[in-house]
């Protein structure tokens, strides 16, 4: 993954700068960066990246106006990072072909964590045949009977926490915020402000947790997301 090829598209000589020494850390090594649309499209036509960070306001045309130019030479995930927030603003986003929707100001962690996950699932990283038997600690389920146990007292789960519950055993200790897991469990694009994976997780924890208001399974990063974090490993 780390092998990628990622363009950055941006006028602010600060953000592209940020975001290359962040990736950098993070091991990526093929990185370029353009500061108009006209040098975006260039690189774009001459190269082939495996992942585009497009900004909206650039000095020459919008990203949104070259967002189609881009999709039409490669179908690499493209990002739009934008001050632009509304509503309207993320449906023509996605509408014009891009992956995914990030508003500045933005955390840099939260960018390189989905910039991971899309990868990995370009890559087909998560396509690898999936446990059907998860056992973590007093916790345990078994996706072949659709059956899950905590200390051996079968516990009844509505289907899409089910699903959410799943998701997380196939990717401990990994961090999701809340726009991954709506897109990964619910399949759909997280398009603003939506309480759905916060109530789910809550009845996942009332659930599965001894302890729902202190969770050890299910863990909050704070401003990034939530984590799954087993007692034991996967057998």
């Amino acid at each position: 993954m780390q092998d990628a090829k990622i363009l950055i598209v941006d006028d602010e000589v600060s953000i592209s700068q940020m975001l290359v020494t962040i990736l950098k850390k993070e091991q990526f090594t093929y990185i370029d960066t353009a500061s108009t649309a006209a040098e975006a499209l260039a690189r774009c036509r001459s190269k082939k990246y495996d992942l585009i960070l497009l900004d909206v306001m650039l000095p020459d045309r919008t990203g949104f106006e070259i967002c189609p130019l881009i999709r039409e030479t490669t179908d690499a995930p493209i990002f739009f990072l934008t001050a632009r927030s509304t509503d309207l603003d993320k449906l023509s986003g996605f509408a014009l072909g891009a992956d995914d929707y990030i508003t500045k100001p933005f955390n840099p962690l939260e960018v390189v964590a989905r910039v991971k996950a899309h990868l990995k699932r370009k890559s087909g990283f998560s396509s690898e045949q999936p446990s059907t038997f998860y056992e973590f600690g007093p916790l345990s389920v078994n996706t072949l009977a659709g059956a899950v146990k905590v200390k051996g007292k079968p516990v009844d789960l509505p289907a899409q926490v089910y699903q959410l519950l799943i998701f997380f055993c196939q990717h401990p200790n990994q961090l999701f915020s809340k726009n991954q897991l709506y897109e990964q469990v619910w399949g759909e694009a997280f398009l603003g402000e939506d309480n759905t994976v916060m109530v789910h997780i809550r009845k996942l924890r009332e659930k599965i947790e001894e302890h729902p208001s202190k969770p050890e399974f299910i863990v909050t990063v704070r401003g990034l997301g939530y984590k799954f974090v087993p007692k034991e490993s996967v057998r």
